[in-house]
C-alpha cells in the first residue's frame, strides 16, 4: 500500500501541475488538458506494462502514479459539462477521441516497450 500511496501522491501532483501548465497555454472550452494527460498516461501505462515491472515498481508506477495521473472521473464530468452547455458536437468529439487515442497510445507504448 505504501508504493501505491507514494505513486498516487506524485501522480496527483504531476497531473495538477501539468494540467495548470496546459490550461495556461491553451485558452479553449475544449478540455485539452485532460485529453492530453489521459493520452500521455495511456502511452506511459502501455510502456510500463510492456516492460514487465517488478511488483513494487508496478504498484508505484502503474497503479499509484499513472492511476492518479490519468483521470476517468474528470473526463466523464467534462463530457457532461459540454452536453449541458449544448455543445454536443464537442462532447462527442471529446468522448470518441479520448477513447480512441487512449487505446491507440496504450498500444503504441506497449509495442515500443519491447
Amino acid at each position: 500500500m505504501i508504493y501505491v500511496a507514494l505513486g498516487g501522491f506524485f501522480g496527483a501532483i504531476a497531473r495538477y501541475g501539468l494540467s495548470q501548465f496546459i490550461r495556461s497555454i491553451f485558452n479553449t472550452a475544449y478540455p485539452i488538458a485532460t485529453f492530453f494527460i489521459n493520452s500521455l498516461g495511456s502511452f506511459l501505462i502501455g510502456i510500463a506494462i510492456g516492460q514487465g515491472y517488478s511488483n513494487s515498481a508496478h504498484l508505484f508506477a502503474v497503479i499509484g502514479f499513472l492511476g492518479t495521473f490519468t483521470t476517468f472521473s474528470t473526463f466523464s464530468f467534462e463530457v457532461i459539462q459540454l452536453f449541458e452547455k449544448k455543445e454536443a458536437k464537442k462532447a462527442l468529439l471529446y468522448l470518441m477521441s479520448s477513447v480512441l487515442f487512449g487505446i491507440l497510445f496504450a498500444t503504441i507504448g506497449f509495442q515500443l516497450s519491447y
